[in-house]
């Protein structure tokens, strides 16, 4: 079941989209915040799973479909993830000008990751957010600014940083150029989540 985890925010987008539910009637039925419902479209958090079989249950799915459209794990020693299949991720209304396009996930014994192309306009806005996963980024054109807690810290093409997302963060792009990066969510693990 731990190769499922990755899948699970991009299946109940697509179940959502398919239903043409928005994120606010998702959130209302299974009573839970909007956040919530977009951090795990996007991601960024993984719920547990009495909150899982509810938002199932607001997408008014059996919990055997939801599960038995999910991807199963192969015998191949790699995968590959075609640019066919990526996907515009939806983000969080208050974000302007900022893109993302998931690339890839998978899911491992201790560590599930997935692979984002984010691209940022200029004059981009969005509050700091929170991932219950560590961040690389690398930028692979322009320039913008990172603020993770309290500090800023500029970073420029060929650029990389890695942080812990729990922390309050957010890309700001100050330029007057589109940015572009390539970002790594590492969800970690453990005994207790």
């Amino acid at each position: 079941m731990e190769d499922y985890i990755i899948g699970i925010g991009k299946r109940i987008r697509e179940i959502r989209k398919e239903k043409n539910l928005t994120i606010n009637t998702v959130a209302t039925d299974a009573e839970v915040s909007n956040g919530l419902i977009s951090r795990v479209e996007n991601g960024r958090t993984i719920p547990s799973l009495p909150v899982l079989l509810n938002i199932i249950n607001a997408l008014e799915v059996e919990v055997a479909t939801f599960f038995n459209s999910l991807p199963a794990s192969g015998k191949v020693p790699f995968v590959v993830s075609r640019a066919a299949e990526n996907s515009v991720i939806e983000k969080e209304i208050e974000a302007k000008g900022l893109e993302y396009k998931y690339i890839f996930g998978k899911s491992l014994s201790s560590i599930a990751f997935e692979a984002v192309l984010l691209e940022i306009q200029p004059g981009s806005q969005r509050d700091k957010v929170e991932t219950d996963a560590y961040e690389f980024k690398y930028m692979l054109s322009g320039q913008c600014v990172y603020v993770i807690g309290d500090e800023e810290v500029t970073l420029y093409e060929g650029d990389s940083i890695f942080f812990d997302g729990r922390i309050p963060h957010v890309p700001e792009n100050r330029g007057t150029q589109p940015t572009k990066m390539l970002v790594l969510y590492f969800f970690i693990k453990n005994a207790e989540g």
